[in-house]
């Protein structure tokens, strides 16, 4: 299932890493996608919105209902 989240607070490539890498600690075949500048994440994955969104808030970004 394809989600997509608006994501504040993403500013370097280790943000996008950090997202990558809370999204797939959860699900390993997930596919993450990051337009930085636009603070959108799309993802890939059986997870559930709560559950994906819970994750990327645990690292410290806000996730932002898409408009």
């Amino acid at each position: 299932m394809n989600q997509s989240f608006n994501v504040q607070g993403m500013t370097c490539g280790h943000c996008e890493r950090a997202v990558t890498q809370a999204v797939k600690a959860l699900d390993p075949q997930a596919q993450v996608t990051i337009d930085r500048p636009a603070g959108k994440v799309d993802v890939s994955s059986g997870l559930s919105r709560e559950a994906i969104a819970a994750a990327i808030a645990e690292e410290g970004y806000t996730v932002a209902e898409p408009a």
